[in-house]
């Protein structure tokens, strides 16, 4: 088996993009301002929408190109389970202290790859639960319930272990955002506050 993929996908996913982005551009290091994520959301937020959607390419091709590195050259590895790995990278990066991203651009890039209709369906509840709430952590915890939903309809008992996980992991990981709904402080789509 093809266990050093699971090493390449971990380091691909430990890339910071948004560190990198803003301290080479910016001269901003994103982790001291808005909510000191590295993921897109905070770069949208805090360094404008060129820098948001550098780092949501970079953060998306992080998960993307290793699942399809294992479907490519046909590797005896779970092409989801290396994708999940790329996301823990993401979400605890080695190069930037553990201190990651919250999942979601990642999560996208594995899934175009592995199961594209699933992703439509977790954009489509993203986007719309955006709308509806105009909170950007509801689209991202209910579309990740939609996985877990999609898989059980699906009946893939690895998917929905997987994207079980995964959502228990989202909650973590939103903790504060969870925080800031219940105390009425988290900010709205309409409320980020840019930096440059």
């Amino acid at each position: 088996m093809d266990w050093w993929m699971f090493v390449i996908s971990y380091v691909c996913g430990s890339i910071p993009f948004a560190l990198i982005i803003g301290k080479t551009f910016y001269r901003i290091d994103i982790r001291e301002h808005g909510s000191g994520n590295l993921g897109a959301t905070n770069a949208f937020a805090t360094l404008g929408p060129k820098a948001g959607i550098a780092v949501f390419l970079g953060d998306f091709l992080k998960g993307f190109l290793p699942v399809l590195a294992c479907i490519y050259f046909g590797l005896e590895v779970s092409p989801l389970l290396v994708g999940m790995v790329a996301v823990a990278g993401h979400c605890f990066p080695v190069f930037a202290g553990f201190r990651g991203g919250k999942a979601v651009a990642t999560s996208a890039g594995v899934l175009l790859v592995y199961n594209p209709l699933m992703l439509m369906v977790a954009v489509i509840v993203f986007f719309g639960m955006i709308w509806i709430t105009k909170y950007v952590v509801f689209g991202s915890l209910t579309s990740c319930f939609s996985m877990i939903v999609y898989s059980f309809i699906d009946y893939n008992q690895l998917n929905l272990i997987v994207f079980s996980v995964l959502f228990i992991v989202m909650i973590y990981l939103h903790r504060t955002n969870i925080r800031n709904l219940y105390h009425k402080i988290e900010p709205t789509i309409y409320e980020g506050k840019r930096v440059v």
